[in-house]
């Protein structure tokens, strides 16, 4: 019985940390050790790569918002690396290359979004190099404000704020992503944040290293950065756009991925080489979160042994059940407050599961595939 009063307390405290009590500690603690990025109105030379796989309905309108940003048109290009697109995109960003001669077009063999990233990097020639999605609109003065923080020569990489419009379907993605951004900033005060946001985020050319083609950016260059000593910040202020994934099926899918993608992370060095407080950042909001379903089997199992052993493990067995109970209702939409948070933390967490299964039985991801609905 004592090994399962430990795996029940273990998990519990785990859960608790990673989604209430982390988020609150970040912020008391941004508030007392702030550290201040040297922001200023600066216009280095920047290079926009967009990775693009078959994206002939979005490609021109993401060059045309591009190109239109309010930042100095001498000052900026656009280098789409296209990922053996077979579809129109080669076509639509050919013409535009011929009208104007801020962008580029790379084609690259079929390699994955990474490695089209790498190529476009190679190939591009501004002192920044931004990134950005091609299903993605940035605000007219995103790129300024995203290049403000180079400023710092302590900053090596920084990332906006990724916004979604209200989903058509049943994803409740923005309520949970609201949260997140939210605890990026805190982070970001503390020193560096844990993770980016892929429609919009930029890189000093100096701190730039090729990675390997499973090294998403996202959760990737972050800590890379912190490792080399420099820093990840978030800048709020520079708003990119986009559709969500319509429904939370297509979310899960999405998730999957990317989850497939964060174990990499985990076993391949994520928490070497970084300081007291930034590890343990990353192990509350990243492995933590990464093994939170993990953590609530254990939970649920745990606490269904222990039945009898006290009032602490029925009364938690008890609102388990009534989560799964409402995340069913949810399911089947049923009108009931909640049940479609509750359907939606359930999906995530499941996902946080398949996405490990599938990192063990295939390896990491090289290629992506776009989501329904999200273009």
């Amino acid at each position: 019985m004592l090994a399962l009063k430990i795996v029940f307390w273990g998990s519990l405290g785990a859960l608790l940390w990673t989604h209430v009590g982390y988020p609150i500690a970040a912020a008391l603690a941004a508030r007392v050790r702030r550290r201040r990025v040297q922001s200023s109105a600066i216009e280095p030379t920047v290079s926009v790569v967009v990775a693009a796989h078959n994206e002939e309905d979005v490609i021109e309108r993401r060059v045309r918002n591009l190109l239109e940003l309010d930042y100095p048109a001498d000052r900026v290009e656009v280098v789409v690396a296209s990922d053996a697109s077979n579809d129109g995109t080669d076509e639509i960003v050919g013409r535009m290359v011929a009208a104007d001669r801020r962008v580029r077009l790379i084609r690259c063999p079929r390699g994955g979004k990474v490695a089209a990233q790498n190529h476009g990097v190679a190939e591009s020639t501004g002192e920044i190099v931004a990134f950005s999605d091609a299903n993605a609109v940035w605000q007219g003065d995103a790129l300024r404000k995203l290049v403000r923080s180079f400023a710092d020569p302590a900053v090596g990489y920084v990332t906006g704020r990724a916004s979604y419009e209200a989903a058509d379907g049943t994803n409740r993605e923005g309520a949970y992503w609201r949260f997140e951004l939210w605890l990026r900033a805190q982070e970001s005060r503390l020193g560096s944040v844990t993770g980016g946001n892929g429609p919009i985020y930029a890189v000093r050319r100096a701190d730039w290293k090729d990675v390997e083609p499973w090294c998403g950016h996202d959760l990737g260059l972050p800590y890379l950065m912190v490792q080399r000593g420099r820093r990840a910040v978030y800048d709020p202020d520079a708003v990119s756009v986009e559709k969500p994934s319509r429904d939370i099926e297509d979310e899960y899918r999405r998730k999957v991925r990317m989850l497939r993608g964060a174990w990499v992370h985990v076993f391949r060095g994520m928490l070497r080489r970084v300081g007291p407080v930034y590890f343990v950042e990353l192990v509350s909001h990243r492995l933590l979160r990464y093994g939170s379903g993990i953590l609530h089997i254990l939970l649920l199992l745990s606490s269904a042994a222990l039945v009898g052993e006290g009032w602490a493990y029925e009364l938690a067995l008890a609102l388990q059940l009534l989560w799964l109970l409402l995340a069913a209702a949810g399911r089947f939409h049923v009108r009931i407050p909640g049940a479609g948070l509750a359907y939606y933390y359930l999906v995530v967490t499941w996902a946080t599961l398949a996405g490990l299964a599938r990192y063990v039985r295939f390896g990491p991801p090289l290629l992506w595939e776009r989501i329904e609905g999200t273009r």
